[in-house]
């Protein structure tokens, strides 16, 4: 069983952040092994500039190949943020700092049965590395980068309100398959039988949503630790289609709100988006209080409403999309 060993003071300084660098981690696991609908769809989209973009950099290629094998995800792509509020040309700096001793490092690492071709082996991996990257968020994310972080912000709010209400253990165990809080100060990562990882007080410890279906954790070591975890909420649509089945139980101008409130929204912000009259956009959110599928907060001379876990795996399944998750967590 892989497990970390943490403090509470370690855990009652730990944050959720949202990176955009991961988000493209994520979005670049779907363009290369899609696992459910909004994946293929995404793949879909975008393989074949990214099949021509490989074809015309085979050292992108190289770095690609060698950066997974089952159940394990390179480091220097699961590498932790440094901290919230970074933008993705700032985060993406960490992956040049790494340097290109680190980073063919960590390729040998992960692809441990295979030997580097010689292209990988001459200066300038942790540049091909990042251009990767920078790629598939200037070519496929950056443009739906301000949608993509209102669902990930959503998801941390229901997530905290969630800590407010259940506590630490029931987060931990809502972040993916195999997590789970032991008790004595174990976090449960994965269920490979490795010796438990000690992790100082003085650390940085984040939980990072990201679209996909993806889970899985990363370091800096000594002191950056990452646990990543699918978002809840909205996922894409396929083919522009959705199933009914959330308006059938809800009915269409309920379902019409819940999925509208994909980030805190005062009662005026949602009347203005949906085009509902207030009165309407009142008594449905007393409903949606009430069934435990909104939170509402007063926010200076607004109250403002967001979705909780339940209202956002309504919504996720009211699309035909139902969560998965695969075993892609690091030892």
């Amino acid at each position: 069983m892989g497990t970390w060993r943490i403090s509470a003071d370690l855990l009652a300084r730990s944050r959720f952040v949202v990176s955009p660098r991961i988000e493209t981690v994520a979005a670049l696991n779907d363009l290369v092994r899609p696992s459910d609908a909004a994946g293929r769809a995404f793949a879909a989209a975008h393989r074949e500039s990214f099949e021509a973009m490989l074809a015309e950099h085979p050292r992108r290629r190289a770095v690609l190949e060698h950066s997974w094998r089952p159940g394990w995800i390179s480091d220097w792509l699961a590498l932790p943020p440094d901290g919230p509020g970074r933008t993705f040309a700032e985060e993406i700096q960490d992956v040049r700092a790494l340097g290109d001793k680190q980073v063919r490092a960590h390729l040998r690492e992960s692809t441990p049965e295979q030997a580097l071709p010689h292209s990988l082996t001459r200066p300038g991996v942790a540049e091909h590395a990042a251009q990767l990257l920078e790629w598939v968020w200037t070519h496929a994310l950056a443009t739906d980068w301000a949608r993509r972080e209102r669902i990930l912000r959503a998801d941390i709010v229901s997530r905290t309100a969630r800590l407010a209400t259940h506590g630490w253990a029931a987060v931990l165990r809502d972040l993916g398959r195999d997590r789970e809080w032991l008790g004595d100060g174990q976090l449960r990562i994965n269920r490979y039988d490795l010796p438990s990882r000690v992790l100082d007080d003085d650390a940085d410890l984040y939980f990072v949503p990201a679209h996909g279906t993806a889970t899985w954790v990363g370091w800096h070591l000594p002191s950056r630790y990452a646990i990543y975890y699918p978002v809840t909420g909205a996922l894409a649509e396929v083919d522009g289609q959705a199933d009914d089945g959330l308006e059938r139980l809800v009915g269409s101008a309920r379902a019409t709100l819940l999925r509208t409130i994909d980030e805190p929204s005062s009662t005026s912000a949602l009347v203005a988006r949906t085009g509902m009259p207030l009165g309407s956009v009142g008594d449905h959110l007393k409903v949606l209080l009430a069934a435990g599928t909104v939170l509402r907060r007063r926010s200076g001379r607004e109250v403002l409403y967001w979705r909780t876990a339940l209202g956002d795996a309504l919504v996720a399944s009211g699309r035909g999309v139902l969560p998965m998750y695969r075993n892609g967590a690091r030892p």
